[in-house]
């Protein structure tokens, strides 16, 4: 028995020795990995670009979703930062336009950004490895590239309107070589945009997806902020034609703007892309983070939704905009005026008297402000006070667009705060691709075209009114159509004025200032205003010319790149 154990312990070192000497044999997978080999595959594939997609949602942080709620609205003098002073302290300075390149909010944006371009060059990479297999058939393989890059167009345009100059890889990148910053990335922007709409189909499976028609408003805007009036126009025109959803309902506008911030009107027929989101799934990584913060704050008086944190408070500037004379909007930017400005309860308490103003306003004001005595969607008038975390501090109103409705299934309470919504951010909607239509054709020439497109839009707001549970108007809403422009000056300055208020909230505006060089002007009338009824949130600041225009380059980048590659932004 000795003698056998003796061979057969022999035989197992000599197997071992034999086996131990290959190669092979330090081939180790590691646990829960996948080869390339197994990515590449259709499934694969897949998997990757939806991993990309998830990016639209920000994926790690309160500032660094598609939204850009706080860069492009609260920037944009849409909304003040809210809450007060002490929370969420570090974007202080940023909504003041005294940014420093070591805000870690600032990097945040900046690096979820590039998550997102890596993902989408990830997903390109594996489609290579997937055209030499020659297992994958080739409409899906075409089909996969093109959203990839959509999403990687994206995720750059994101960059570019926030960052402006930024280094630029793509999927040929090795990993290593040093990228510097200094070009201009519309281009390549530009081209993974046209790539998409040339290649996409026009209809999906999933309605989340993007689509032909989604990348030609894509495309059709990164020619506007370039100028290209003319290239934009003809893009533009063709989407507003032809363009279908990815189940193929041709694009239109809802015929209540309220509706378009319900969950169940989620990819409706106003959806051109939309990062999607879905609650009660057992976890909040399917809801909506990107407006968590921004809900009505406190624990007394009547239920409100979220009862945290009391962010992105509409600016009195932005509420006053909505006033009207003979149904039109004052392009005098005379609403701040004492006569014109909306009244407020600013510095009464829930329990004092107050009569909402009872002059003329747009609908729309009250679907995107959340003021008192209005009906705040289901949850009952809105108190003003109780549901106001600072008054003095973030000012009077609460965001309303967003918010989930009561007892209607469509958000998640399953956290630390029931607002993880089901509802949807529409990065790019029909109403904004009639208004960056009727931009082109004016500045092309067309002003009858121009003023058909605006007037589309104002039509539906017209029939959008709020009512009380008697059947009365909860306000005096007054809107009506323009009858002509007496010339090009008229026509631009009204669509600029109707980009603000159909589009408040929701990210676009400072962007668009920054595109038509009005930034400086209308920001610091913005500010002066704001800091004549509020407390110490803008004190001292000033938005600077050649400077506040785009955010600091992290100093995180610069720090791993070296200032010789990395050029910081002027100014700062």
């Amino acid at each position: 028995m000795k003698i056998i154990k003796y061979l057969g312990m022999t035989a197992a070192l000599v197997l071992f020795s034999l086996t131990a000497c290959q190669d092979d044999f330090l081939d180790v997978a590691p646990t829960a990995s996948l080869s390339q080999t197994e990515l590449s595959s259709q499934a694969g594939l897949e998997g990757t670009l939806i991993g990309a997609y998830s990016m639209l949602l920000g994926r790690g942080g309160f500032y660094s979703d598609a939204s850009n709620w706080f860069w492009g609205s609260v920037l944009g003098g849409d909304a003040n930062k809210g809450t007060n002073a002490g929370d969420q302290a570090q974007v202080n300075e940023i909504q003041t336009y005294a940014a420093q390149p070591n805000n870690g909010s600032i990097l945040q944006k900046y690096e979820r950004s590039y998550e997102g371009v890596a993902r989408a060059n990830s997903t390109l990479k594996l489609i290579a490895v997937a055209k030499e297999v020659g297992e994958v058939p080739t409409d899906v393989i075409n089909r996969i590239e093109a959203e990839a890059r959509f999403l990687r167009g994206h995720y750059y345009f994101d960059l570019k309107k926030n960052f402006n100059d930024v280094p630029y890889v793509d999927e040929t990148w090795d990993e290593v070589t040093l990228v510097s910053n200094n070009k201009d990335i519309f281009p390549d922007i530009e081209a993974d945009f046209q790539f998409a709409f040339d290649n996409l189909p026009e209809t999906q499976g999933q309605v989340g997806r993007a689509n032909k028609w989604a990348a030609g408003a894509y495309l059709g805007k990164v020619l506007l902020f370039q100028e290209k009036w003319a290239e934009a126009r003809t893009v533009l025109r063709d989407v507003v034609e032809n363009g279908t959803t990815p189940s193929g309902q041709a694009y239109g506008l809802l015929d209540d703007y309220g509706d378009l911030w319900l969950a169940a009107s989620d990819n409706s027929r106003e959806t051109v892309f939309a990062s999607q989101a879905a609650a009660n799934t057992g976890t909040i990584n399917n809801a909506n983070p990107a407006m968590v913060l921004n809900f009505p704050h406190g624990s007394a008086g009547p239920a409100r939704p979220g009862g945290c944190c009391g962010f992105f408070q509409p600016s009195l500037t932005l509420a006053n905009s909505f006033r009207t004379e003979d149904g039109l909007p004052l392009l005098d930017e005379s609403y701040n005026d004492e006569g014109n400005a909306l009244t407020t309860d600013l510095g009464l308490s829930s329990g004092d008297a107050f009569t909402v103003d009872d002059k003329a306003v747009d609908p729309r004001l009250d679907h995107s402000v959340g003021r008192r005595g209005i009906p705040f969607l289901n949850w009952g008038p809105h108190p003003g006070f109780d549901w106001i975390r600072d008054q003095p501090y973030g000012g009077p109103y609460s965001p309303k667009k967003f918010m989930y409705t009561k007892d209607g299934g469509d958000n998640d309470g399953s956290s630390w705060t029931p607002g993880y919504t089901a509802i949807n951010y529409k990065v790019i909607r029909f109403a904004d691709v009639l208004l960056m239509l009727a931009e082109a054709e004016i500045e092309t020439g067309d002003l009858g075209a121009g003023l058909e497109l605006i007037n589309r839009v104002r039509e539906r707001a017209i029939n959008s009114s709020i009512f009380n549970d008697t059947g009365e108007p909860a306000a005096n809403y007054e809107v009506e159509l323009y009858d002509s422009f007496a010339n090009a000056e008229e026509a631009i300055t009204a669509l600029r004025f109707e980009r603000k208020l159909e589009l408040s909230g929701e990210g676009h505006r400072k962007y668009d200032l920054v595109r038509w060089g009005t930034a400086s002007n209308e920001l610091n009338a913005y500010l002066a205003y704001e800091n004549s009824f509020l407390t110490s949130p803008f004190s001292g600041a000033t938005f600077t010319s050649n400077n506040d225009e785009f955010l600091p380059i992290p100093q995180n980048e610069i720090d791993l790149q070296g200032s010789d590659v990395i050029i910081q932004n002027p100014g700062y």
